[in-house]
């Protein structure tokens, strides 16, 4: 059985959530911030040496990075769920949107947020490459959802996973303003059981 070490505020909701839409039994354990720093516990470094969430133990694997969990996690279901056949074109699609969060929009997203951290007066020296590439990014995201409900070839899919909890961060620093079918899209994930189930956890 999978254990999941969960820590709260954090990534590591992605995995849960996909486990729930699974109905894929795993143990959880569950790890605190420190109140003062935001901080991850020595209890996770003990687990990992990135001390980051989440990560997840099976056997001899120990596996750390959402998206190369999802994987792992999804290679595990028998039933071949959330993630369309190899060598489709919606399988590629899938991908793409698989690795764009965690790539071309979490990066400028989590920058964004580090940023508004610490306010300096005049701005901040990266505030114009930051802020047109997530213009660009959300944009391109905003005319997707404008021509299909989700992600991949108009399916739920494991992509939508892992794009919903990047969004989620730009929400909450207040970079979907206006981006009426991205707040639409991520109200329909989070009205999903699963995600509320995942949500639960903190």
């Amino acid at each position: 059985m999978i254990t999941v070490h969960h820590l709260n505020q954090s990534r590591s909701k992605r995995v849960l959530w996909l486990l729930e839409e699974l109905n894929m039994p795993y143990e959880l354990v569950l790890h605190q911030r420190d109140s003062k720093t935001h901080l991850a516990p020595a209890s996770l470094k003990a687990v990992h040496p990135l001390s980051k969430a989440p990560v997840i133990v099976e056997g001899d694997i120990a596996l750390c990075e959402s998206g190369a969990i999802v994987e792992y996690v999804l290679d595990q279901d028998k039933q071949n769920a959330l993630r369309p056949l190899l060598n489709s074109s919606e399988y590629y699609s899938y991908l793409q949107w698989c690795h764009f969060a965690e790539g071309s929009l979490a990066l400028p997203v989590i920058t964004k947020m580090f940023m508004q951290m610490e306010k300096r007066e005049g701005g901040q020296p990266m505030d114009g490459y930051i802020g047109k590439e997530i213009e660009l990014d959300l944009a391109y995201i905003e005319n997707t959802l404008s021509e299909s409900d989700y992600f991949t070839g108009g399916i739920f899919s494991a992509a939508d996973i892992m794009m919903t909890i990047t969004l989620e961060m730009a929400g909450n620093i207040g970079l979907l303003a206006g981006r009426d079918k991205t707040q639409a899209y991520l109200v329909r994930m989070q009205s999903r059981e699963a995600y509320k189930k995942a949500a639960a956890h903190g």
